[in-house]
């Protein structure tokens, strides 16, 4: 029925797209200076709300759900439970762990009526820590324990920019992972290292695994996935061969050559996406995670903590992907798989528009997968090159347009097939054959 429709004039997504600086925006077009920032801006994928703060509208939290259902699958299958821990960690936490102090002002800090502190967590090492604590009977029997959840997490940053790269509250999938002795904790840092790389390439994103610092997380060995880009924040440094990639901050200044074939370095810079942490005892031994092995005795789990940024994932990938003028999403995460054009009103071609609907309601029904994720572009006051235009700019994969060769018999319909740049003409059956392609996570 056509009330089942989605129509695109109905949806709220405030398109600035004939605006060149974007109003109400905090700073100068300086601010801008990120096409993943301003792209989003004008596509009515985000607003301002305050410094580093942005409300996501309708087609990103779309977006963003699709990516997390993939992150889910991929938590999954290496044994993730996902967990939903308080954004609000108590003072006491943090100060039995050292890093209340250690933070400095990056942690927002709040006190309750009774006086007592807390922080709006960036992370959630000790949280995590104690609540695997609590569990006082813990077996060798249970482990490997893996729980991870996806949460805001805030960061009062000195200089929030970029939009959505670099912002003050942000969307991140962190995972904390106990073990029974280092070797399966290392066993495990390797499967999540993996499971991290599968997922980018899910998404069609070139991603290098750096190795990194560790900061104010700590542990042992760290690694940053970073998606190559002009305006990373972050300087790496890689072998053309692929034998070795570190983030500049690793390396001694004499270093120019891969270690492993003698070739020289490369820099390059980065978008960091991920960031990868074995940590050892260092907050078992704090909060005193234990558990009991084989013999019955107590011991401290050996832990891991990996983090993936789902808001940075989704401005990155647009930072990569995209053109200056339009946004390109991974296929699998565009907010919608299918926007249809009907012909203007009042032009020849308009007995099209019956054909176009009827088609729209063919799809739903042969594919209802697609169901929610195909647009009617009702705007018919629009020349269909105009909403054409529109449709570029925010990245559908296909556009399906009636045209004047709807009107033959049989109608034919003009698509546009945006992963391979192609235009398409096609019968209500090729279209909905090309459709079932369509890839949704």
């Amino acid at each position: 029925p056509a009330r089942a429709r989605l129509l695109l004039s109905q949806l709220f997504q405030p398109l600035n797209l004939q605006v060149g600086g974007v109003a109400g925006c905090e700073g100068q077009a300086a601010e801008l200076g990120c096409r993943s920032h301003r792209l989003m801006l004008q596509g009515g994928l985000i607003h301002p709300a305050s410094p580093g703060c942005y409300h996501l509208l309708p087609p990103a939290v779309r977006s963003m759900e699709k990516l997390i259902r993939l992150i889910d699958g991929t938590m999954r299958n290496i044994g993730g439970q996902k967990v939903n821990m308080p954004s609000l960690s108590s003072a006491e936490l943090w100060q039995t762990s050292g890093r209340w102090e250690q933070m400095g002002p990056e942690l927002f800090r709040l006190a309750d009526r009774h006086s007592k502190e807390y922080c709006l967590g960036p992370t959630h090492e000790e949280a995590v820590t104690e609540l695997v604590a609590a569990h006082c009977n813990l077996s060798y029997r249970q482990l490997p324990l893996r729980l991870y959840q996806v949460t805001r997490k805030f960061r009062d940053e000195p200089k929030p920019r970029f939009g959505l790269l670099r912002s003050r509250e942000f969307y991140m999938k962190d995972m904390y992972t106990f073990d029974a002795s280092e070797e399966a904790a290392r066993h495990t840092y390797e499967l999540v290292c993996s499971a991290y790389r599968s997922l980018f390439e899910q998404l069609g994103l070139r991603c290098v695994q750096v190795q990194a610092a560790t900061g104010t997380i700590g542990g042992t060995a760290s690694h940053e996935f970073q998606l190559p880009a002009d305006i990373g924040e972050d300087r790496l440094v890689l072998c053309p061969a692929g034998h070795f990639a570190a983030n500049v901050e690793m390396l001694d200044e004499e270093q120019t050559a891969c270690p492993t074939c003698g070739e020289k370095l490369t820099q390059s810079r980065g978008i960091e996406v991920g960031h990868t942490f074995y940590l050892g005892t260092k907050y078992s031994s704090v909060h005193n995670a234990v558990f009991y092995t084989p013999e019955n005795k107590l011991q401290l789990a050996e832990m891991g903590c990996y983090g993936l940024g789902v808001t940075r994932i989704l401005a990155a990938s647009i930072e990569v992907l995209s053109t200056e003028d339009s946004i390109r999403w991974p296929t699998l995460i565009a907010p919608y798989q299918v926007c249809f054009i009907p012909p203007k009103k009042g032009s020849k071609e308009e007995q099209g528009t019956a054909l176009l609907e009827h088609l729209y309601d063919n799809v739903a029904e042969a594919l209802p997968r697609l169901v929610g994720d195909m647009v009617l572009d009702d705007r018919t006051q629009m020349t269909i090159g105009r909403r054409l235009k529109d449709a570029n700019k925010l990245g559908y994969p296909y556009v399906v347009i009636a045209g004047r060769r709807a009107c033959e018999d049989p109608p034919v319909f003009e698509v546009w097939d945006q992963s391979c740049g192609t235009v398409l003409y096609l019968t209500k059956e090729g279209v909905t054959e090309l459709l079932s392609k369509a890839q949704l996570p």
